[in-house]
């Protein structure tokens, strides 16, 4: 399951550690890719109406049917709402994308960690304040049995076999789209194979 925390504009506005840019464009990769595979979906925000503003609407038009969870307190692994919706999915192994890398996302994955569950933090869907903290933040957490992975690594792994009908369109789509030369380079094979 996908857990997306404070893809909010006004954290990303802190974000040094990597184009923000490229850092929603791959958020909205995460978003799709959970979409075109079936995963559950939890998202939360935190102080949407004071400062951090609602999820970027790029990533909630990704995910239109997924209610953001409001909640106050960093650690959303704390949140009873969010801990509860993530629990109800009944799945054990958890990907986490989201803001800001030296808190919300790692204090969330080193509790799941704690509590049992296996998780993989897409750090390239995740940003931190400086490049020094968001890489010191992803050390932290692999040293306690986190996995780091990207987003393309996900929706590679969950494909693993491009004859895959079923989920081949929505997959080849959002690497077109969100891939850079691998997209482009899709794309160009397809036109040059097939074409009109």
């Amino acid at each position: 399951m996908l857990l997306l925390v404070d893809l909010q504009a006004g954290l990303a506005f802190g974000v040094s550690s990597i184009d923000r840019q490229v850092l929603r464009d791959n958020a909205v990769a995460v978003a799709r890719t959970a979409n075109v595979f079936k995963l559950p979906v939890v998202a939360s925000t935190s102080a949407s109406k004071v400062y951090s503003g609602p999820m970027m609407p790029q990533i909630q038009a990704a995910i239109p049917d997924v209610l953001p969870i409001e909640r106050r307190n960093m650690n959303a692994w704390e949140d009873e709402a969010v801990r509860s919706a993530i629990i109800a999915t009944g799945r054990k192994r958890l990907l986490i994308a989201g803001l800001l890398t030296e808190a919300c996302v790692s204090f969330c994955a080193l509790s799941a960690k704690a509590e049992g569950f296996e998780v993989s933090v897409i750090a390239d869907a995740c940003g931190g304040l400086t490049d020094a903290s968001h890489q010191l933040a992803l050390r932290r957490m692999e040293a306690a049995g986190v996995t780091m992975t990207s987003w393309i690594q996900v929706l590679l792994e969950l494909q693993r076999d491009w004859t895959r009908h079923e989920t081949y369109d929505g997959a080849r789509a959002i690497v077109e789209a969100h891939a850079g030369g691998y997209g482009i380079g899709l794309a160009y094979a397809r036109d040059m194979i097939h074409p009109s």
